[in-house]
């Protein structure tokens, strides 16, 4: 008992002390970790100091002859704001309450954060540069603020980092592209540089994102109504979950009842995935609660932006992701001029459809020209292995960054920032003529033939150009394209291009002209004005890619199209070999959102469809063919494997023994036959049908019934009875 009480006794006494030290380590005030010794600030502008104290505590700060006093509100937390400052230093910054902290060496300049995946993160001790610049890294106006990796649900106030000088010890393992930025401001401005490293390797865009951008941007609402799910001090997620909880409390007051009357209880309803929470690094908001909100609203000058590998594939739709990134930094940071400059991604075999890179290299182009203060560094000369993803050469990087950050944020227009531009494009006979500007004289870095022109007429078939250049102007031509309709530049993922303007800046990816693709349909169908052309390809002579997974579309907008699909339209044209042409066009709501499963439904796509269809609308010259609006009846067959006559399906009116609607899918074959096909059931008619993609011009493809044979044209190879046609598949968008 007596060893119980001493014990006892022993802990309350450590008990007691312990929470009187946590009480005092609670009232004393405290600052983030952005602000230490060592640190930058930003000259030229209002800057925010904030942090931590006791509830009702006042808090005084004091620098260089400003003093500004806070009190700590219910939660603690204070917030004070300093006029503008000049460049220099050092200096020291005094926070007192009824603690004092003083934060020696700081100085005042230009601050800048640097942002994105993992060539962002580059290392100067990895990058080609390191040895020779080694000796000039001993820099006191230089600081670095390297952020550690870190993910988090909801917004966060603590992270681990503090600020160090740039010198031998502290440099190796930072950014090596935010060095070379910040060393060319340094020596170009003559004020201290601050840099904040908050990188991370294989990450996508939507991670450094905070909630307000993805709600600025219209096609991005659904992310931002999923991150509003996951929040819980939003609106949306206490509506949300006071619905659940409602639906989950009649579920158990009904489950009761049933139990006690010995009757059989309901499934519990259905938990809202969107209430489930982010689980890694790669989801929205979460990069940018734990690794980039701890310093909001620190002042910043802009940041530089080096990212895009983990978006690759999503075309025009990054540019809206990229608009959500900027337009949400600069809100939180409370910044309008927020300046953003950013890399174009370097050519790299990423394999698969070589174009892939071209949409991301399009849609990050596209932002500069619709965001002011934003900026595009071309590095496509940059490569020395074009299966290294991480070009080394990091300097010329960080200079091209520092060039549009001297010119459009500091206004010393006499930089030359920018790389060549296409200005118009203009028909002369059979060539064309492209004239740029940003450039007082266009040139080839190697003193060869202008490489990388395509040039098309209107089969849309890309020739390899021959170009001349003539001053700020180039002319295109090709033997095979007497009337030219579009040209591209460096439309591949391995283009490494020779033109260049008198700076030495590299002309980027690009195309200009419009294939007249939609001539037949927009003639024949011009209720369709509105639907967007998605997919199209010649249904008579199709091609499967190498492992047949895939069909070889003529056309691809896929990464072009942005916002919520509507409707689906399926465009079928066929020129019969003895008789006029034919044509159907078929709209009804998308059998799916993902773009790839509304096109042709092959192994890659994923698409496999045996349902009816309601609200279906049909246009067509063939005599036969209902049209008009049906509100049922309906059905498609869409997939890629093989296929049986049962009526497995069981739609109204089917033949057990014949292939017509409500098939049998065989999934066990893929890739298969395959079957593209829409039905209007209701009235026993095979509305269009395309089936056997493998086959080339022995494929089945038809409008109507097959007048002779299976009604769905299987096993008809009917292609050979026409010497062309289109399929042409298009959306509407809300």
């Amino acid at each position: 008992m007596r060893f119980q009480f001493v014990f006892g006794f022993v802990v309350t006494a450590c008990f007691v002390v312990t929470t009187m030290l946590v009480s005092v380590l609670q009232a004393a005030v405290r600052l983030p970790e952005i602000f230490s010794s060592e640190m930058v600030l930003q000259r030229d502008m209002k800057v925010p100091v904030w942090g931590w104290a006791e509830p009702d505590e006042k808090v005084t700060v004091s620098f260089e002859g400003q003093t500004a006093s806070a009190t700590a509100g219910a939660d603690g937390r204070w917030s004070v704001q300093l006029e503008p400052l000049k460049a220099g230093g050092p200096f020291t910054l005094t926070v007192k309450g009824s603690n004092e902290l003083k934060l020696e060496n700081v100085l005042v300049g230009e601050v800048w954060l640097c942002s994105g995946q993992s060539n962002m993160e580059w290392t100067m001790s990895r990058s080609a540069e390191y040895n020779d610049e080694l000796p000039n890294v001993n820099n006191p106006k230089i600081r670095l603020f390297q952020v550690a990796k870190a993910w988090n649900q909801l917004p966060q106030d603590k992270l681990t980092a503090s600020w160090k000088p740039c010198n031998t010890e502290n440099i190796p393992n930072f950014s090596a592209v935010g060095y070379y930025f910040g060393q060319k401001l340094n020596a170009d401005l003559d004020v201290p540089i601050g840099l904040i490293n908050s990188s991370w390797g294989g990450t996508r865009i939507e991670p450094w994102t905070p909630p307000v951008g993805f709600q600025s941007i219209p096609t991005l609402a659904h992310i931002a109504e999923d991150v509003a799910a996951k929040d819980p001090a939003s609106t949306y997620h206490k509506t949300l979950v006071t619905k659940t909880l409602a639906e989950y409390k009649t579920w158990i007051e009904n489950a009761e009842k049933n139990f006690s009357a010995t009757k059989l209880i309901d499934p519990p309803p259905v938990f809202p995935g969107q209430l489930t929470p982010y689980t890694n690094q790669q989801q929205p908001t979460v990069l940018y609660n734990a690794m980039v909100h701890p310093f909001v609203p620190f002042a910043l000058r802009g940041a530089i932006w080096y990212q895009g590998e983990a978006n690759m594939s999503e075309g025009l739709l990054y540019a809206e992701k990229m608009k959500a990134l900027i337009q949400g930094w600069r809100t939180v940071f409370n910044n309008p001029d927020f300046g953003f400059y950013y890399v174009q991604l370097a050519p790299f075999v990423y394999g698969g459809d070589s174009t892939r890179l071209a949409y991301l290299w399009e849609a990050q182009a596209a932002v500069e020209k619709s965001l002011p203060k934003t900026g595009m560094a071309v590095i496509n000369d940059l490569v020395t292995n074009l299966k290294d993803i991480h070009p080394p050469r990091k300097k010329p990087v960080g200079q091209r960054l520092a060039l549009l950050a001297l010119n459009r944020t500091y206004n010393k227009t006499d930089v030359v920032a920018a790389s060549p531009e296409l200005e118009k494009m203009d028909i002369d006979g059979a060539a064309v003529v492209l004239s740029f500007k940003n450039a007082k004289e266009l040139k080839t870095r190697n003193g060869k033939s202008p490489d990388w022109f395509e040039i098309a007429g209107s089969d849309g078939v890309y020739h390899k150009a021959e170009a001349t250049i003539n001053g700020t102007t180039i002319k295109l031509t090709h033997s095979n394209v007497e009337k030219p309709f579009a040209v591209r530049f460096a439309w591949d993922q391995i283009a490494e291009p020779n033109v260049q303007n008198e700076a030495g800046l590299q002309l980027g990816a690009f195309r200009a002209g419009e294939i007249p693709e939609r001539g037949t349909f927009d003639t024949l169908v011009p209720e369709g004005k509105n639907f967007k052309l998605l997919y199209s390809f010649d249904p008579t002579k199709p091609q499967l890619s190498g492992d047949k997974t895939q069909l070889v579309y003529k056309t691809d907008k896929s990464r072009e199209i942005v916002g919520k699909i509507k409707r689906v339209g399926y465009f079928l044209y066929l020129k019969p070999k003895d008789g006029k042409e034919q044509f159907v066009f078929v709209t009804m709501p998308p059998l799916d959102p993902n773009l790839a499963k509304i096109g042709v439904p092959t192994k890659a796509s994923g698409a496999r469809f045996q349902k009816t269809v309601s609200d279906v609308t049909v246009f067509s010259n063939v005599s036969g063919i209902e049209t008009g609006t049906f509100g049922s009846g309906c059905n498609v067959e869409f997939w890629d494997c093989n296929y049986a006559s049962p009526n497995t399906a069981s739609i109204s009116g089917a033949n057990d023994q014949k292939f017509d609607f409500g098939d049998q899918m065989s999934p066990a074959t893929s890739p298969g036959y395959g079957s593209m096909q829409i039905h209007n059931f209701a009235k026993k008619q095979t509305v269009f049908s395309f089936n056997n993609f493998g086959a080339g011009s022995g494929c089945d493809v038809g409008i109507g019934n097959n007048p002779a044979g299976e009604p769905d044209w299987t096993f008809s190879k009917s292609a050979q009875n026409y010497s062309g046609g289109q399929l042409m598949i298009f959306v509407e968008t809300e």
